[in-house]
């Protein structure tokens, strides 16, 4: 999960893209990255850290041009360094920076592929570099002479369709031409475009979330379509085509549960309205597994589960309590990397109100349960406080399977979930009761909201992975470099072997 953003502006567009990224912070804390085109040159800064950690006066004042793409980086693939923070750059053709949200599934036999018949380098083990480069390839493949027009843009586009695998949400900036953006042919992570008017003409944003449109005084143009890529040229005129041979739209369901922000709509429902939903249904849940009598109070667990905790309130006609009050200078836990770093940082962004749960029987919201760690420490917390009964409530199923499509869910012993009963799950959260969400219910939450739309991208759930490349025996290879013992190397530094040894073996 990373947020991305692209504009083409009549101005300058370094303070656009860095308040941008701002909007977009709670996709991604790890890095930070702005890169700008003025004539056919490009200027870049990126760095670790959050956007106003990384960035400095002179970073912004040595990014020039009317044109520009930015990153927040949250890593799936690869590592955390700052060498495999965003967006990367090609020199041939033409030059070209790119930025990427999600994750390629056949990123190493692309990398193989892209040294033994493309004859290019690359230089990290991020996907979104090996992506860069396939883009680079089918450009350059495309090409006819010197010039390059949208047309030659979606030929490529369509070659890399018909080669990557995965989820990817793309903006890349063409030296000289323009920004062209594109979705993967499920569009699994989200992508949308905004414009604006200003003495000068029309000017475009495009980016992951609406939110970061809105909140920069563009309005809200419209989704990109699953397998369309849009180009906008340096003059602002835009061009979009349909690049892929059979699309699908399966967004991500998770999206709608924890990543976005609840102010964002994303292809066409409301994230605030589907997670109210959700409080709807998994109230109904409750209603049929828990006696009325044994909840005094509803509380949820800032912030992403507020909504679904306040209309599950008020359908039980329950009252509702903040009992936890949010440091919000700490980072959001889940995507923090390590389980302890994510253990100990619960009690630094959470504390306890003790009056609201002395003696009472408390019923707690959160939007999911992951690896558990929060959730036993919030239980415990609450019954430090005083509560006689803790019960536990997730407005989403059980998360069951990794997620290979751009979160950090990469190993079934990792997910509290995997293989445990709910009664196992509770123990293991040392609640009194949990209740899931169920499936039916959490999709039904999103299609109430936008009626059209029918499928979800739900692996961590049902352990369904749309994109069909998906398999037992790649969740092994996946788990067995990540799970390497301590001394042996990491995950990273197995995979990279690996793809070493792969290409050594090349004549």
């Amino acid at each position: 999960m990373c947020g991305i953003v692209g504009v083409v502006s009549h101005g300058p567009v370094n303070q656009l893209i860095y308040d941008a990224l701002l909007l977009l912070q709670h996709r991604g804390q790890d890095a930070a990255g702005i890169a700008t085109n003025h004539g056919n040159t490009f200027s870049m800064y990126k760095a670790n850290g959050l956007v106003r950690d990384a960035f400095r006066t002179r970073n912004m004042r040595s990014l020039p041009g009317n044109a520009g793409i930015g990153q927040v980086r949250y890593p799936t693939a690869g590592s955390s360094s700052e060498e495999e923070a965003q967006p990367f750059y090609v020199n041939a053709p033409f030059g070209i920076i790119l930025a990427h949200n999600g994750n390629l599934t056949n990123w190493e036999q692309l990398k193989i592929e892209m040294f033994q018949n493309d004859r290019r380098h690359i230089n990290t083990d991020s996907d979104s570099e090996v992506l860069l480069n396939v883009l680079a390839h089918e450009i350059q493949q495309s090409t006819t002479g010197y010039s390059l027009d949208a047309s030659t843009l979606f030929k490529a586009v369509s070659a890399l369709h018909k080669r990557v695998r995965g989820s990817y949400a793309v903006v890349a900036q063409i030296a000289g031409h323009g920004l062209l953006a594109f979705r993967d042919p499920y569009g699994i992570r989200p992508l949308c475009i905004g414009f604006a008017e200003s003495d000068k003409g029309t000017e475009y944003m495009v980016a992951s979330e609406s939110v970061a449109l809105e909140g920069l005084g563009f309005r809200f143009l419209r989704d990109v379509l699953p397998g369309e890529a849009i180009f906008i040229d340096n003059d602002c005129k835009i061009t979009n085509q349909q690049c892929a041979d059979n699309p699908v739209l399966f967004p991500c369901a998770f999206e709608f549960v924890y990543l976005a922000r609840p102010d964002s709509v994303i292809d066409g429902a409301s994230v605030y309205h589907t997670r109210l939903k959700m409080g709807e249904y998994l109230a109904e849940k409750i209603a049929r597994e828990i006696p009325r009598g044994d909840i005094d109070v509803v509380m949820p667990i800032p912030d992403s589960s507020r909504p679904a905790a306040m209309e599950l309130a008020h359908k039980l006609n329950l009252s509702y309590r903040e009992g936890f009050i949010k440091n919000r200078y700490i980072g959001r836990t889940f995507i923090m990397p390590g389980q302890e770093l994510r253990k100990k940082s619960v009690r630094q962004k959470l504390n306890a109100i003790g009056s609201e749960f002395k003696g009472k029987s408390v019923l707690l919201v959160d939007d999911s349960i992951v690896r558990g760690t929060t959730s036993r420490e919030i239980v415990q917390m609450a019954r430090e406080s005083g509560a006689k009964r803790v019960i536990f409530a997730s407005a989403a199923p059980p998360v069951q399977f990794p997620n290979v499509y751009g979160i950090d869910m990469p190993t079934r012993n990792e997910l509290i979930a995997h293989g445990r009963t709910e009664e196992e799950v509770c123990r293991e959260i040392t609640a009194d009761a949990l209740v899931y969400q169920d499936l039916d219910a959490l999709k039904r939450s999103i299609s109430d909201v936008n009626p059209a739309l029918r499928n979800f991208e739900t692996s961590c759930f049902d352990g369904v992975y749309v994109t069909g490349d998906v398999s037992r025996d790649y969740l092994d290879r996946v788990e067995s470099t990540r799970n390497k013992p301590k001394g042996s190397g990491s995950g990273d530094d197995a995979v990279r072997s690996q793809l070493n040894l792969n290409l050594a073996r090349v004549d």
